[in-house]
């Protein structure tokens, strides 16, 4: 993204708005609390107001994180009263200002401990999970970040709180090293997510309540080693609340329209979309949201920072998919797709649900959840698959048809199972055609700059096409996928000792692109890694790398 210098004098802040969570009859046996409304959970945008606009409009720091994630050394009473008596202006004076009245997250950092050198990959993965797990957390005062039951594990870098899709494929690795202990630990955070604020948030912090992520969470329970009746009944409360939140707006969606994150399509059926609570600029990006807003002169601000939240909520912050230009951000529209990762996760988590229910023998559960998964399969296969196309992908609200967009998106019907044979054949030969690259499978078949796109490849969505080929029968191409990226990753691992957020998978070096430098750590990748070494023992020597 193009970085400008930009005004916001006129810019007011808005008032956190809290999500009401209103369940259905049919889901009545969800865990549904009102999620809270008090100051505690209000985001740092809202508590310091003209203080916060102004650090972020000056980019006091480089990253806009850094000072959201601050902790104040008093109560923000305190501080606004002197921001406003003082009224320091300028960069280097707010700088101070912020120093002397909060804590800097980099010198709150938990203490880890240094990776030994000259480690396998292998070894290097079991090394990092100490240095990125955390105690349970009851956050200080003022604190953005939410509390934490249990331990967990961190994605690394400037990620240093749980999210929720990343936690999936980091659990995967943890589980595959014995870490069955962290992953029900885990399990358990984002349960006491779901009780305490009526769903999982993009991550564990104040700013990021009015999102979610991708629904990973019925998969999560997959990996849960619980089956007893107790956690099986904790587990599906927690799913069928998660269940409420996006299908929150089937009450309110009208005959053709959209809702919340319902969408009704044109036959009467429901799907959903990533929809964001707030239409203001995201706390941790304010200035890059602004600059993109003011490219898009035609549209209302309010409706460019809702499309740009709710890519954020798709993980995929961002991506051409999301663009009616694909070299243009302020062109996005996510909330007017219907997008084939999310519908085939919440066909997952339904089936899950229903699942989980004929083990606890509550019949008139199995028979809705049976019944609302086919509905959406039919749906899927009527909106979200091209016959003439021959592929999956996203559907757009306005055209009535599918986004010209190809991406690893178009895999989820194969990693969740819904596709049938035929599509999945045609979905492999579009993959093996337009997505493999000399390291691994990219993101989409367009080079834009953003980070969502060629060249970068990213774990997670690696582990969606080998998974998703794997379950239909297409090994070989599966192997491909991961050998490649297997020594992508010991590559990069042998010149730089890292493990990285994402990788180009054309050059087979870091990756690039995005609103942040690159991170390392790194939770999903280390996750997906370690996994594939196992199903894929020979792919890359096991030998540890020569020194630096």
């Amino acid at each position: 993204m193009r970085q400008k210098s930009i005004s916001l004098s006129r810019l007011g802040v808005a008032v956190f708005c809290t999500l009401a969570l209103t369940a259905s009859p049919q889901i009545s046996q969800a865990r549904n609390p009102q999620p809270q409304s008090s100051r505690s959970l209000a985001s740092p945008a809202d508590l310091y107001g003209p203080l916060f606009v102004a650090v972020q409009t000056e980019r006091v720091f480089a990253d806009g994180k850094t000072f959201v994630d601050a902790t104040p050394r008093r109560s923000v009473d305190q501080i606004m009263t002197d921001y406003r008596r003082q009224t320091p202006t300028g960069a280097e004076a707010l700088k101070a200002f912020v120093e002397a009245n909060f804590i800097l997250p980099e010198a709150d950092a938990a203490p880890t401990r240094p990776v030994a050198e000259g480690l396998s990959l292998r070894d290097h993965i079991q090394a990092l999970w100490p240095v990125l797990t955390r105690p349970p957390l009851d956050p200080p005062a003022g604190s953005s970040a939410l509390p934490m039951p249990s331990p967990y594990v961190v994605p690394g870098g400037r990620f240093r709180e749980i999210y929720y899709w990343d936690s999936y494929f980091t659990m995967l690795g943890l589980k595959a090293d014995g870490h069955e202990d962290l992953v029900e630990s885990m399990l358990e955070n984002f349960e006491a997510l779901i009780a305490g604020h009526g769903h999982i948030p993009n991550g564990a912090r104040t700013y990021y309540l009015s999102r979610s992520q991708p629904p990973f969470f019925a998969l999560m329970v997959g990996l849960s080693d619980r089956a007893d009746a107790e956690s099986r009944r904790r587990q599906l409360s927690a799913m069928q609340g998660e269940y409420a939140f996006w299908m929150k707006g089937a009450d309110c969606v009208a005959v053709t329209g959209a809702c919340d994150h319902v969408v009704r399509m044109p036959d009467g059926a429901l799907l959903n979309r990533y929809w964001d609570a707030r239409d203001t600029p995201r706390d941790e990006s304010w200035a890059e949201d602004v600059a993109t807003a003011r490219e898009a002169v035609e549209r209302p601000s309010a409706e460019v920072y809702r499309d740009l939240r709710s890519g954020a909520e798709s993980g995929w912050d961002f991506s051409s998919r999301w663009f009616d230009d694909p070299q243009n951000i302020a062109s996005l529209h996510t909330t007017e797709i219907v997008p084939v990762d999310l519908n085939s996760l919440l066909w997952t988590l339904e089936r899950t649900i229903a699942s989980h229910c004929r083990a606890l023998a509550e019949r008139a559960c199995v028979r809705e959840f049976d019944r609302r998964a086919g509905d959406r399969k039919r749906a899927m296969n009527l909106y979200l698959w091209s016959a003439s196309d021959h592929r999956f992908g996203d559907w757009d609200r306005r055209t009535g048809r599918l986004t010209s967009s190809v991406s690893a998106a178009n895999l989820y019907p194969l990693f969740t199972g819904w596709a049938n044979r035929a599509q999945a054949r045609m979905a492999a030969r579009q993959t093996e055609d337009t997505l493999i690259a000399p390291g691994g499978l990219r993101t989409t078949a367009l080079t834009t700059g953003q980070q969502w796109d060629a060249p970068n490849g990213w774990a997670p969505l690696q582990w969606v096409a080998i998974s998703g080929l794997d379950r239909y029968g297409h090994r070989g191409l599966a192997r491909v996928i991961a050998t490649r990226w297997l020594s992508t990753v010991d590559r990069v691992y042998r010149e730089t000792g890292k493990m990285l957020e994402k990788y180009d998978v054309e050059e087979q070096r870091p990756g690039g692109g995005g609103e942040y430098p690159l991170q390392d750590g790194f939770g999903w990748t280390n996750g997906v890694t370690r996994i594939l070494l196992d199903r894929y023992p020979r792919a890359v020597s096991e030998t540890a790398p020569t020194a630096r």
